[in-house]
């Protein structure tokens, strides 16, 4: 499906109102459904409420909400008006909400009231007098105070919004992304590359009228954004929204449903093959499932080849900056490519180079560097992007890694410390941070350990103040839990030490910490 010049999502959805208006765009794990006249007229209720409430182009809102249909509709609401839209995970609490919000100068804020045992309104009214742009905190499928809800929004405006004529090249999204400072980093695309990241793999990946995405990613993530909110309106394809990850429910509605198409990071198709060989299912409609976020073992990807009646699971790259760099590999003839390297190029302009930034030959490892249409627009902080590019325009990923003769790139490794637990970028600077407010700790440093399920997981060497005993991994949870971190940022494993190795300069060396996981630690000055 291409898309023609100038268009945005708004503009597309309207043309899919008026010419299919019954056809169903967005289905829900519970059984709702809605079509593409129902979506489109919410979205418009909601761009009036705005309007009424004083918003306009070039605002940024925010929403933190699972994956729920009224989050396709506020994304539609921000296309028509020229808003800029804030998606922040709903894993996220205080301690991160208050430098995003902030950060985004976010104007209205829509989230649940309560999900997943989290008082969303309770945590929000703790953060509103250090959050002075934002105005209003809106509530969706709650069932508190009228006045503080989508229905209150849209209450009242029959008429329809005056819509922005808006400029693909605009800002459309912010995304924060763990950076290696400890300090979040708001990610900016455009209308145009976001369509850009969509589309090109619409057509890679054949998409079409037969298939259903099912969404179990984020929709508050760069991939749950592009293939759950924006799908609908840039192929043929059904979206199939699912609120929350659970493999014996996933299994289940692949089954009814008879979804097609799936993303997610390594645990979703580790768990989904799992069950579905418990369940005795073969997911017979299954023909796809892109695999990525974190490190994917090429014997899942072959497994599921085993487990399943059809499905062709692949290893696809990307991140937040950079969308899906690769596609994969998804013919039957290249099974040991789809499980061997992390997908073929497609859209970029992609380069490996040295230390000192010079290209290197097909084969040898380096750092990978990517440009292309799909590439974010810039940071929040426009010296980011700066720092983030190189002379040509190629973002650095800080990834270690290859090109084959394939066309394909093999990652190897990082040169930047996060921690991707389960396709989530975490900070460890963030969490030392975090960790050395205890009253005990003196010093702490985190790496990233093995994790069976989620690929990596939390470990924190931590240094106790003379005299003072250490608190435990319980009291160290509890203390986290106090200041509002978000609990998928605890530490799994707590190793006390006297002292850290350290470079002679006297930082912490975190190569031997990560090895210490594996053997005794001992402390060097090298």
């Amino acid at each position: 499906m291409k898309v023609p010049s100038g268009l945005t999502i708004a503009d597309l959805a309207r043309r899919a109102a008026a010419a299919t208006p019954e056809r169903v765009a967005v289905r829900e794990a519970d059984g709702r459904q809605s079509t593409f006249a129902a979506l489109f007229a919410e979205a418009q209720s909601i761009a009036a409420g705005l309007q009424r409430l004083g918003i306009g182009t070039g605002d940024t809102i925010s929403f933190q909400l699972p994956n729920w249909r009224e989050a396709v509709a506020i994304n539609l609401a921000a296309a028509m008006l020229g808003l800029r839209v804030n998606p922040i995970t709903p894993i996220y609490r205080g301690a991160e909400l208050r430098i995003i919000l902030a950060d985004a100068r976010s104007k209205v804020l829509f989230i649940p009231e309560i999900f997943r045992s989290i008082n969303y309104p309770l945590m929000i009214d703790d953060l509103r007098a250090g959050l002075p742009e934002l105005r209003h905190v809106l509530s969706v499928r709650g069932k508190g105070e009228p006045e503080r809800s989508i229905e209150w929004l849209c209450a009242g405006t029959r008429v329809e919004p005056r819509l922005a004529k808006v400029d693909p090249h605009a800002s459309k999204l912010l995304l924060f992304t763990s950076g290696t400072t400890g300090r979040a980093k708001g990610v900016i695309h455009s209308h145009e590359s976001m369509e850009f990241a969509t589309l090109s793999a619409v057509k890679y990946w054949s998409l079409g009228a037969d298939d259903i995405m099912l969404m179990a990613s984020p929709v508050t993530h760069i991939t749950g954004y592009a293939f759950g909110l924006e799908l609908p309106f840039l192929s043929d394809a059904t979206v199939l929204l699912m609120e929350r990850w659970d493999a014996t429910s996933a299994v289940h509605l692949i089954d009814r449903v008879r979804a097609t198409v799936s993303i997610g990071a390594t645990p979703f198709l580790k768990e989904l093959i799992d069950e579905a060989e418990h369940q005795g299912s073969r997911l017979a409609s299954l023909r796809l499932f892109a695999c990525g976020g974190a490190a994917v073992p090429a014997e899942l990807i072959l497994r599921a080849d085993r487990v399943t009646e059809r499905c062709r699971a692949f290893r696809v790259y990307g991140a937040t900056e950079i969308p899906l760099v690769t596609k994969g590999f998804i013919e039957s003839n290249q099974r040991n490519l789809a499980a061997e390297t992390d997908g073929r190029v497609v859209g970029y302009d992609v380069k490996i180079v040295d230390a000192e930034g010079r290209p290197m030959p097909r084969g040898r490892i380096g750092e990978v560097r990517a440009r292309g249409a799909a590439m974010l627009v810039g940071y929040t902080d426009p010296s980011e992007f700066d720092k983030s590019t190189d002379q040509e325009g190629y973002f650095r990923t800080g990834d270690l890694g290859k090109l084959t003769d394939d066309d394909a790139i093999v990652v190897t490794g990082r040169l930047k410390d996060i921690i991707i637990r389960g396709g989530e970028n975490l900070s460890p600077v963030e969490i030392e941070n975090a960790l050395e407010r205890h009253p005990a700790i003196q010093e702490a440093a985190v790496v990233a350990m093995p994790h069976p399920r989620l690929g990596e997981g939390v470990a924190a060497f931590v240094r106790a103040h003379e005299g003072v005993e250490v608190p435990s991994l319980t009291e160290i949870a509890d203390f986290l839990d106090d200041i509002g971190l978000a609990r998928q940022k605890f530490p799994e494993r707590v190793e006390y030490v006297d002292d850290f190795p350290r470079t002679a300069s006297g930082k912490i060396r975190k190569d031997q910490l990560r090895d210490a996981l594996r053997r005794p630690l001992v402390i060097s000055s090298e």
